[in-house]
């Protein structure tokens, strides 16, 4: 495989998603796009759509391509919020309790 930086991946993901330039996107519908085309194609699939259009349609593909790699550039600059964790509402299977359950539960 190819070397692959971060913003390469992202656009390549970007490019196989459904997403349109047309659309107008947000950075997040942009970040939730790359997600899901990464959780769909992985990336070797989504280099390999990559090469499928530009074997099918490379002048189509070339533009596309373009905004991909600039929507990526621009990614960088953007502000990724932390992740918040959240407490369980029920605490009531954790820790030690869990624990205690597990016989129970197996020897059912």
């Amino acid at each position: 495989m190819y070397p692959c930086s971060i913003q390469t991946l992202q656009a390549d993901a970007l490019f196989a998603s459904t997403l349109q330039h047309s659309d107008d996107p947000s950075i997040l519908h942009i970040r939730r796009a790359i997600a899901m085309a990464l959780d769909t194609y992985g990336a070797a699939g989504c280099a390999g759509r990559v090469a499928q259009e530009f074997g099918d349609h490379p002048e189509t593909a070339a533009v596309r391509m373009r905004w991909a790699r600039a929507t990526a550039v621009a990614l960088d600059s953007q502000f990724v919020p932390a992740t918040r964790r959240i407490p369980a509402a029920d605490r009531s299977c954790s820790g030690e309790e869990a624990m205690a359950a597990l016989p129970a539960v197996r020897s059912a």
